[in-house]
């Protein structure tokens, strides 16, 4: 191996998958080798049993489609906010100095915390759990996007400037332009975020999603469950990465030419 060599993409997927055989391996011997008790970490066999009890048996697909409904749901409304936000204070040094201070502040304070302030506001129902996702994610994605706006090429201003473009021309044909793709891959990695916040928000005061199944599973000693769940979890995000990260590639193949 050499410093930042590159490596073919079949190696690159063999090295991935093998990962995984190796922790599961590890796992299996753990437990059933009787290492680590199954009350506290069960085995993959109880846990694949556990998960399809609770598919077949227990509506957990229902609960699957709620949580992606949330995340997805308070992604895109943070996105829409953030967004013309974060432009606007990259590409406008008044509208940072207003708003840059607020941002950096408010994105250091954890969601979780705003939960018993927005069941007040919002009750227990979907409302909160979207505000929740929200919270933690529309900071982030504004600072990220006004730092990559503000890191636009000054050439590339400077050559609109001389073709005779105007501001908000600039703003449109330069900035955002040339924005885009890492606009696109911020969106990408505050999405895999977002997913924590969601369990946070149905941990308390939910009926459904995979966050009220893990924490029923907890007061069971059900850890098959509660594990299965997490790794559902796992497959959703790493579906919903190769999605965005394939998007991108199609979207802004000459970036990455």
């Amino acid at each position: 191996m050499q410093p930042l060599q590159p490596i073919s993409a079949r190696l690159r997927v063999l090295l991935g998958i093998l990962f995984f055989v190796l922790f599961f391996a590890g796992w299996a011997y753990a437990t059933l080798g009787g290492f680590v008790s199954r009350t506290f970490l069960a085995d993959p066999l109880t846990m694949l049993q556990d998960g399809y009890d609770l598919l077949v048996n227990q509506g957990f697909a229902y609960d699957i489609g709620m949580t992606i409904w949330r995340v997805v749901g308070g992604f895109v409304l943070s996105a829409i906010i953030a967004v013309p936000l974060g432009i606007l204070m990259g590409a406008y040094k008044p509208i940072e100095a207003l708003l840059e201070p607020f941002v950096s502040f408010a994105r250091y304070l954890p969601a979780s915390a705003f939960v018993p302030l927005l069941i007040l506001w919002a009750g227990i129902g979907e409302m909160q759990k979207l505000l929740v996702i929200f919270i933690g994610a529309v900071f982030q994605i504004i600072l990220m996007i006004a730092v990559s706006v503000a890191g636009t090429r000054r050439d590339l201003m400077e050559a609109a400037y001389t073709l005779g473009a105007t501001d908000s021309g600039v703003v449109r044909r330069v900035l955002i332009p040339s924005s885009a793709p890492d606009i696109a891959e911020t969106l990408r990695l505050v999405l895999g975020w977002a997913w924590t916040y969601v369990i946070v928000a149905e941990l308390i005061g939910a009926s459904s999603g995979i966050g009220y199944m893990i924490i029923n599973s907890q007061a069971l000693l059900a850890t098959g469950q509660i594990i299965f769940g997490i790794i559902v979890i796992g497959i959703i995000g790493l579906i919903s990465d190769f999605a965005f990260r394939s998007l991108n590639r199609k979207l802004f193949a000459w970036r990455l030419a």
